[in-house]
């Protein structure tokens, strides 16, 4: 729930048909402790503008609706965990003015981490979490029977890939659905092979979502037993 007064999360719309068969929730990066208001003019945020306008564009002709969200709050900010509160509102308002359709969440770094835990959400079918912040002992049982989508720059010095793959190592063993690629010469703003990254991304919601055959990249890597299909090059 989030607070009644003080900054509010909003959500841009990059594509909504009417009506709208399912909805891809896009999450923006942070900080470890801010408790300043973001900002649409921020990097952490603008950074994931053009996902949800790929996705928008690929989608919105299937009937998928595109969500872009801004939290209140730069932070993670535990124990309060303000951008997960933020998600979960996001995730109400989907329901209230789309009804019960399914959602794929697709975040980036503290975004990823937040897309990862609110996956226990009875809407969200699959995860897509780029760059995530995965600290040791991250959980992953609310990923259970959700298809999940992680990569990682392998030049990522703000978030760790090595913590990564072993989340996804552990996630394996909640859910058979997971897979994990290394992108080569790629830090963490995902700027320097942007094209491939949103290749990836749009590929894999339009598949979760069954609007077109799954990107065989991910769907092999997937069908690989752990620790295969987890450290994929990119």
């Amino acid at each position: 729930m989030t607070p009644s007064t003080g900054p509010r999360p909003t959500i841009s719309v990059y594509g909504e048909p009417s009506p709208a068969r399912a909805v891809a929730l896009v999450l923006h990066g942070g900080r470890e402790h801010s408790h300043a208001p973001t900002s649409r003019f921020q990097l952490a945020y603008l950074r994931m503008v053009p996902f949800a306008k790929a996705i928008a564009r690929r989608g919105a002709g299937h009937g998928i609706a595109t969500w872009l969200l801004r939290d209140r709050l730069r932070g993670w900010n535990a124990p309060d965990l303000d951008p997960v509160h933020d998600a979960r509102w996001a995730l109400d308002e989907v329901r209230r003015v789309h009804g019960d359709v399914p959602v794929v969440l697709v975040g980036h770094s503290m975004g990823g981490r937040v897309a990862l835990r609110v996956a226990d959400d009875p809407s969200v079918i699959a995860v897509c979490a780029l760059a995530p912040w995965t600290p040791q002992g991250e959980p992953v049982e609310q990923l259970a029977d959700r298809e999940v989508l992680i990569a990682h720059g392998v030049l990522d010095r703000m978030t760790d890939p090595r913590l990564s793959y072993d989340y996804a190592r552990r996630a394996k063993a909640v859910t058979d659905r997971v897979a994990r690629f290394d992108v080569h010469g790629e830090r963490h703003a995902m700027l320097r092979r942007a094209d491939q990254w949103t290749r990836l991304v749009t590929g894999f919601v339009l598949g979760a979502f069954t609007t077109q055959p799954g990107d065989p990249r991910i769907t092999n890597a997937m069908r690989q037993p752990s620790p295969e299909g987890l450290r994929v090059p990119l």
